[in-house]
């Protein structure tokens, strides 16, 4: 059955065998006005250094660093991602590391050391030396660089610079590093208070990259400290650090991303002593890096830490 549809009530149209028409003078139905755009978001540009999956992997299988290794532990990722091997089929870890930088640990641990949330600990697998005073434990910067070059046999490079450190020339460093076709690894030498907690939440990484807000999660702790710059992150006002920690506690599985202002202040450490970076890479590459390093404007060379080697603890 045909039913006759009528036109709808308190409009202005007439109805004919062609539908509803506008009585003349009164304008066609238009569609509303344009109040407003839709923002297309900023694609987010992640880098990863070469080697960067391979350091990642070792390192989930080593956390945590033992009680004062957090330098041959991270010494130990470098060499494990380059794929170094010791003829002697020793494992290279943190011990291994540790023993050649001559890395010296507390003989009574200070549970202040720790981040929140973990015991240490010290099931050493060489024997190593210990010291009375746990202000000066741990391993220098020149014995994290001299043992990586001793353990890789001269396979590898290990470049120290001591800065200035800003937001700018670390991304120059990363921009060159990232470059490269062989594993890289960047080790900073850093104070932790500088930066953020390691569980920022994802709104406030997002509120960074996007608007280049500065406030986050309170750090976790307060100590001079060794960690893996692994990648980055950049978006339209902000770039993020991806961190690769010694402590499981700290971010998720001990991996956190840190704004680029925070990590450069961190690593130049002005209310603490001296901290740095470590760049490992495949020795061939080592004057390639240099050059681009000096044209960022780093300075090339050893610093003091705080800690005493093994030679100097007796």
């Amino acid at each position: 059955m045909h039913v006759a549809q009528r036109p709808p009530t308190g409009g202005k149209r007439r109805w004919s065998k062609r539908g509803f028409r506008p009585q003349a003078g009164v304008s066609r139905l238009r569609s509303p006005p344009y109040i407003g755009s839709v923002t297309v978001p900023f694609p987010l540009e992640t880098t990863l250094l070469p080697g960067a999956r391979a350091l990642l992997a070792f390192h989930a299988r080593e956390l945590p660093q033992r009680d004062d290794l957090c330098g041959a532990f991270c010494g130990a990722l470098a060499l494990q991602a380059a794929g170094v091997e010791l003829p002697s089929g020793e494992p290279i870890d943190q011990d291994a590391v540790a023993l050649a930088a001559g890395s010296v640990v507390a003989a009574t641990p200070d549970p202040s050391h720790l981040p929140h949330g973990e015991a240490g600990r010290r099931d050493y697998r060489l024997a190593l030396p210990f010291v009375d005073d746990a202000a000066v434990s741990g391993t220098t910067a020149a014995g994290v660089v001299g043992a990586i070059e001793q353990l890789a046999g001269g396979a590898l490079a290990a470049i120290p610079y001591g800065g200035p450190w800003t937001a700018g020339t670390l991304d120059g460093l990363f921009e060159l590093l990232a470059g490269l076709e062989r594993p890289v690894a960047l080790i900073a030498n850093l104070a932790t208070h500088h930066l953020w907690g390691g569980h920022a939440r994802l709104d406030q990484l997002l509120d960074h990259l996007y608007e280049g807000e500065q406030s986050g999660p309170p750090p976790d702790w307060d100590v001079g400290h060794f960690v893996c710059v692994f990648g980055r992150v950049r978006g339209p006002r902000g770039t993020l650090y991806g961190v690769a920690d010694t402590y499981p506690a700290l971010g998720r599985g001990g991996v956190h991303m840190q704004p680029a202002e925070r990590l450069a202040a961190a690593i130049e450490r002005r209310d603490k002593p001296a901290g740095g970076v470590v760049v490992v890479l495949a020795a061939d590459d080592a004057e390639r890096v240099r050059a681009g390093a000096r044209e960022v404007g780093l300075r090339e060379g050893i610093w003091d830490n705080g800690t005493v080697s093994a030679e100097v603890a007796r």
